[in-house]
């Protein structure tokens, strides 16, 4: 007898989240429940969903405080240059750009320590970027909301407009991914020691 199994790839994405102690029971639990309770109720497709649904929990638990912090430092770096604009943006860049890549090293080395693996650190700077990005369209669209007036379009458009404030949070996924990488290479060889 076949019996349903969740999409293979997001087993192996959930045991890269995972623990070493936690890695079978966490794995084994969702197994059971997706077989004998959700696959039964929801079919195929929906079981997935809740599988995938449940894989992207565990990521958001294992990466929120990263996500924030990125977030936090990009929506306060966008709310000076629009309210408090400077005559020149390279102390606020350089602060903010080393910011970023300290943060997405912390995500990466944290997530290689707890599991052991570097693919660990890798998920964890997309992770953190893909979260982040999402918060800071949010907060983002908050800033705005609050303040649109003349003096404070002419300031985002001074300090690189809109559209640079709406892709340059998705476009940290790929240097976010290197620098997971590295941050679970320096945790990995940590927990070893």
């Amino acid at each position: 007898m076949n019996e349903p199994k969740p999409p293979r790839w997001a087993e192996t994405f959930l045991r890269f989240l995972l623990s070493p102690r936690d890695r079978l029971t966490v794995t084994g639990d969702l197994l059971e429940e997706y077989r004998e309770n959700i696959h039964p109720q929801r079919g195929q497709r929906g079981a997935d969903r809740w599988y995938l649904s449940q894989v992207a929990g565990f990521a958001f638990r294992g990466n929120w405080l990263w996500a924030a912090l990125l977030s936090g430092s990009f929506i306060t770096r966008t709310a000076l240059d629009w309210f408090v604009p400077p005559s020149d943006f390279y102390t606020r860049s350089f602060v903010s750009t080393w910011l970023a890549v300290a943060i997405l090293l912390c995500a990466g080395f944290w997530a290689g320590r707890q599991s052991g693996l570097l693919r660990s650190g890798v998920l964890a700077g997309i992770a953190t970027t893909l979260f982040s990005a999402v918060i800071c369209a949010v907060g983002t669209g908050c800033l705005l909301a609050i303040r649109h007036d003349a003096p404070t379009l002419a300031a985002i458009q001074g300090s690189g407009g809109l559209a640079e404030v709406f892709t340059l949070p998705v476009m940290l996924v790929l240097p976010g991914t290197f620098l997971g990488a590295v941050g679970g290479l320096i945790g990995r060889i940590a927990r070893r020691f």
